[in-house]
């Protein structure tokens, strides 16, 4: 049950809150999604099963439910509290803002950091070696700096050694090219609290703020990495955290594509054949008495991965690829054929890894107890990890292209891929089509709570799409909650689906959208125009550009320029009283924010209906068929509902706004799945021409 010290602590947050902000106006909404989350967390629904699912519309003011709703549920319970986000913009928005608000209105203190990924923040060690052009530079880096490059590299030197820098790549006031940030990067294998050298770098301290903070606010990326490492590697241990996931909406995506893996066949072979001449080098570092087996070993799986692959590349390069230069195995099943020679791939990379973690443990283990000195010990280490990381990969692509297809659920989604880089080379790509159960053994089931939150969770309003993608059931004891936003729509906002020609699927389509499009922005100062595809958006902006110009409207494309460029444009365009319309792509649908009369007029051009066109959506859609069921209605049309209200989320930021949304695609109403569309949109009056 929900204690009486977390009550008191939500209320005094509640009436600090409402004391500090002069215009605070309280939110039903809000207020019960605080209470519902500390609820959940609490166990007062289902003791075993602590997770809360909730949509929350805009402005119903989520971030700061979540932040009153957890933190002082945790900090009462010995728990602490991970933030994870899709975006970089609200995870600023959290740490920089949000938080820091947060924490003034909190009557019990705490700490909050900004988690990165190990990449984010450079070694120590390596920059002071790179700083001395005497030292072992030339085994971090392929090509000798150029002067310009080593005078930053003396910089950065200097600021971290004199604590004017915190090692932080984003930190730095200028761009860091990324070979020359490739060769100071804090890497697992040589840059670890168990080197004396290594304990004061960067990720090391931070990871020690990381475990005295409260609250962390990581990305999804970050978080995944560390529960594919077991979970309370990187972060906090699971069962001791409270999930708060935000943009909730990403997570498949994101589990999805961090689950799958890639490597292309004659490259690998050529970073295997510099691994051969090194070996016995390696070897010798790691004291060849000691290492000789694992040499002997590593060798020995080289000359079985090297001949492989290349027979591998002959086999595969009989394959007919498509146009976009691709072939997918149709239900992931290989061919007899494939099958040996990927389970004998599989089983020299996890050889070769193993053997070459065993050289790299020994050239360790020699520094620490002083038997080799760091000058010579840092370039083979540095030189075993750059191999380690490959061979990792290159194991895990191996490992899932020998897995057998389950009898149970969706196969591996399992495709080749011509190499751009390289003529005549190929890519071997894996991935999973379902990530929910993963979802589920990982985080679901051992986390102390969970909070998933986003505007738009529910597709065709349920929940039941999102379930399937992130191994949840909404009879599993799961709390789900769907939040209406606070805005006036029906007053506010009208939704107009005018008469049009042709449907979208016609050829005439395009060109009845330019007197369309050129109809619904005269008379409107700011204007967003979303399209289904980028070759049409440039099509209608070729076609009505000049009359646009003719007329004094600022016409801004998607591509032409920045997205903060072009929308600084845009605003001082509109705040000068002049007309300024944005055309934009799927992408400009969601984190887009233009309040007030920066966007009075949207208009949508299609239902944004994905086709499938990936291998992956292709093998999804394929094992669907196969189950007896309909791609088009259990994926294509909850996904497009998705999207339509993410689309029509851009035009309402505030109380405040108003305008219109115009949707030119008739489908909405002449199909039967249109009125499901419809229904799932916010209540704006609707406006249907006949």
């Amino acid at each position: 049950m929900l204690s009486p010290a977390v009550k008191s602590d939500i209320r005094a947050c509640y009436q600090t809150l409402q004391d500090q902000l002069p215009h605070f106006i309280p939110r039903k909404a809000q207020n019960y999604l605080v209470a519902e989350l500390a609820k959940t967390l609490a166990g007062d629904y289902e003791p075993k099963r602590r997770l809360l699912v909730a949509e929350a519309g805009t402005g119903v003011g989520k971030s700061m439910a979540y932040l009153m709703g957890a933190i002082p549920f945790a900090l009462n319970n010995n728990k602490k509290v991970v933030i994870s986000t899709a975006t970089v913009a609200l995870q600023e928005q959290l740490a920089n803002k949000d938080i820091p608000f947060f924490h003034r209105i909190c009557p019990k203190p705490f700490d909050f950091i900004l988690a990165k990924g190990r990449q984010r923040y450079c070694c120590a060690h390596k920059l002071s070696a790179v700083a001395d052009t005497e030292s072992i530079q030339g085994a971090l880096f392929t090509q000798k700096p150029k002067r310009s490059e080593q005078l930053l590299l003396n910089d950065l030197y200097e600021a971290l050694s004199r604590g004017k820098w915190d090692g932080d790549r984003d930190s730095w006031p200028k761009p860091i090219a990324d070979h020359l940030w490739q060769a100071i990067a804090s890497d697992k294998h040589t840059c670890h609290a168990g080197l004396p050298a290594h304990r004061g770098c960067p990720f090391a301290r931070a990871r020690e703020a990381m475990d005295k903070a409260d609250v962390v606010v990581v990305n999804h990326s970050l978080l995944l990495a560390d529960l594919e490492l077991g979970g309370g590697v990187i972060l906090p241990e699971p069962e001791q955290c409270l999930y708060m996931i935000d943009e909730a909406h990403h997570l498949p995506t994101v589990a999805r594509d961090f689950s799958a893996a890639s490597a292309s066949l004659l490259g690998v072979v050529s970073w295997l054949e510099k691994l051969n001449q090194a070996t016995t080098k390696l070897g010798n570092t790691a004291d060849i008495k000691r290492a000789h087996r694992f040499v002997d070993s590593l060798l020995d799986a080289i000359q079985t991965l090297i001949p492989g692959l290349r027979e591998a590349k002959n086999m595969l390069s009989q394959l007919s690829l498509n146009d976009d230069g691709c072939y997918r195995f149709a239900d992931g099943e290989l061919p007899e054929a494939l099958i040996a020679p990927s389970e004998q791939l599989k089983t020299a990379s996890k050889k070769a890894h193993q053997a070459l973690g065993k050289i790299h443990d020994l050239i360790n283990e020699r520094l620490k107890e002083n038997d080799i000195s760091a000058k010579l010990a840092d370039p083979a280490l540095a030189e075993t990890a750059f191999f380690l990381q490959r061979l990792e990969n290159l194991e895990k692509v191996w490992t899932l292209m020998a897995q057998p297809n389950s009898e149970k659920g969706a196969p591996l989604a399992r495709w080749v891929q011509a190499c751009r880089e390289r003529e005549g080379d190929l890519w071997v790509h894996v991935s999973p089509l379902e990530v929910g159960w993963r979802l589920d053994q990982m985080l679901w089931s051992r986390a102390a709570g969970v909070g998933l939150f986003s505007a738009t969770l529910r597709a065709l309003n349920r929940f039941s799409y999102f379930c399937r993608q992130v191994g949840l059931s909404e009879t599993d004891g799961s709390r789900y909650l769907a939040l209406p936003s606070p805005f006036d729509y029906a007053n506010k906002a009208r939704l107009v689906i005018p008469t049009m020609p042709c449907e979208p699927q016609a050829s005439a389509f395009t060109e009845a959208l330019n007197d369309k499009i050129l109809e619904h922005l005269e008379g409107e100062r700011a204007s967003l125009v979303l399209f289904a595809s980028y070759w049409q958006m440039k099509q209608v902006t070729q076609a009505i550009e000049r009359t646009c110009k003719q007329r004094g409207w600022q016409l801004l494309c998607q591509g032409n320029q920045s997205r903060t460029a072009l929308l600084k444009a845009h605003q001082q365009a509109v705040n000068n009283d002049k007309t300024s319309i944005i055309f934009g792509t799927g992408s400009f649908s969601e984190g887009l924010d233009l309040p007030g009369n920066l966007l009075t007029n949207l208009i949508i051009t299609k239902i944004p209906f994905a086709v499938p066109t990936s291998p992956v959506e292709e093998a999804h859609a394929e094992y669907i068929e196969r189950c007896g069921g309909n791609p088009f209605l259990q994926i294509a049309v909850p996904e497009a509902s998705k999207k339509l209200v993410q689309s029509v989320g851009r035009l309402l930021r505030k109380e405040e706004d108003s305008g219109k949304v115009v949707l030119l695609d008739r489908r909405i109403i002449t199909r039967r799945y249109g009125q499901s569309l419809l229904d799932s949109l916010p209540p704006f009056k609707r406006v249907i021409e006949s």
